[in-house]
């Protein structure tokens, strides 16, 4: 790919920025002129960075990378908060560089940041690109990562690692160790490279497993952006700490952030009170039950449970700084199509969620009949005698 692109190709490319790009490669023989096999390629970039990266592809004097490596980049969201992790440092090292989103936000509030990215092709990429956006306090290095350390002879405030989780087939893995590169195995090197290591991991790695697998950790982060987690990172140290602190948080939409605290000694200690459900339910957002929140979160807003598996709460007063969704119970009915649709309008619709019951949201629907939509929620459960029952609710609070 050409840098920059010929205005002939710009034009294409935001003409066609919204088009199906399978549609756009049929019809490359009436551009003869023009790489389109490439020019789609960038639109198909664009296009999957157009949620998480909308900066960037809206801005056309960016090259795109293959569609994997946007895929594999941080939100500008959750860039913008791991930057305010580490701001201030001095240094900064990105070992695993990938398509630079990371390391821009991190060059916004740190003195200098080296990127260090194994494919020379995508650190070529990122150079001209950090170009284009006026970025200068960061130096692009094509370089593994641990040859980068041991080569560089230089110490750092922070080391940031995002290790790839495919494998040679494309395939999605999970285990730190099969990871690339394998952080246990580089701890060492890194720790005599910098005090302190931000690690982000996949939302699909079983934290206590990566806390003993790790050893260093001081504390973590779990990030959801809208209800969805994305990613936990991980601050590890010389000293770990004995019981690391958990922090979970969830970047809402309005640009807001709910946040929880906990540890595995805060949750061990709470005791939960049960009860059937009363004028409030409270569900927990994402991140509180990947950090593993299940009984301190509602000791923490004096919320009573439902039952010990359905991590669902109830109240009689509203507490409406809970982290995560809050509605008015209407009712409490059987998981009895029929009885339900009398809550519902006349096109039988509601948002429904299983938690801690036999059936998956498809086959509720598909037994009872009820479409997605409306203004009304079913929460299908266990109750503290055993009983499935559905709660009927409206939104109470966001």
């Amino acid at each position: 790919m050409e840098f920059p692109l010929p205005e002939a190709a710009r034009r294409y490319v935001a003409a066609h920025l919204h088009d199906d790009p399978a549609h756009l490669a049929l019809q490359a023989r009436r551009h003869p002129n023009l790489p389109v096999p490439e020019l789609v390629r960038q639109i198909q970039a664009r296009q999957k960075a157009r949620v998480k990266l909308p900066t960037w592809a809206d801005n056309q004097d960016l090259i795109f990378p293959p569609a994997l490596s946007v895929e594999q980049a941080s939100s500008e969201r959750t860039a913008t908060y791991k930057a305010a992790l580490v701001a201030g440092a001095d240094r900064l090292a990105d070992l695993t560089g990938g398509f630079g989103a990371d390391a821009a936000h991190f060059a916004a509030v740190v003195g200098h940041v080296d990127y260090v990215e194994r494919d020379a092709r995508l650190a070529q990429v990122v150079a001209y690109n950090l170009a284009q956006l006026q970025i200068e306090n960061v130096t692009v290095h094509a370089a593994d990562a641990a040859a980068f350390l041991k080569n560089s002879g230089q110490t750092f405030d922070w080391l940031f690692l995002d290790p790839a989780r495919r494998d040679q087939r494309g395939g999605k893995i999970f285990r730190l160790a099969d990871c690339e590169p394998d952080v246990p195995r580089l701890l060492p090197l890194l720790l005599r490279h910098a005090p302190r290591i931000l690690l982000k991991t996949s939302p699909m790695l079983d934290i206590e497993l990566a806390i003993q697998e790790l050893k260093h950790v001081r504390r973590l982060w779990v990030i959801a952006v809208d209800n969805e987690v994305k990613e936990v990172l991980y601050e590890l140290g010389e000293e770990p700490a004995v019981d690391p602190e958990r922090l979970a948080v969830n970047l809402r939409r309005d640009g807001s952030q709910q946040e929880f605290r906990l540890n595995r000694a805060r949750e061990a200690r709470a005791v939960p009170r049960y009860a059937e459900a009363q004028q409030y339910l409270y569900e927990p957002n994402a991140a509180i039950l990947k950090a593993g929140a299940f009984k301190s979160v509602g000791s923490a807003f004096e919320l009573i449970k439902l039952h010990q598996h359905s991590h669902l709460y109830t109240s009689a007063e509203l507490r409406a700084d809970f982290p995560g969704r809050i509605f008015r119970i209407l009712a409490t009915e059987k998981a009895d199509g029929p009885t339900l649709k009398n809550h519902l309008g006349p096109e039988g619709r509601a948002h429904v969620t299983t938690r801690n019951f036999p059936e998956s949201v498809a086959d509720f629907r598909r037994r009872t009949g009820i479409r997605e939509g409306g203004d009304i929620y079913l929460f299908a459960t266990t109750d503290l005698r055993g009983r499935l029952v559905v709660l009927v609710c409206e939104k109470a609070s966001s």
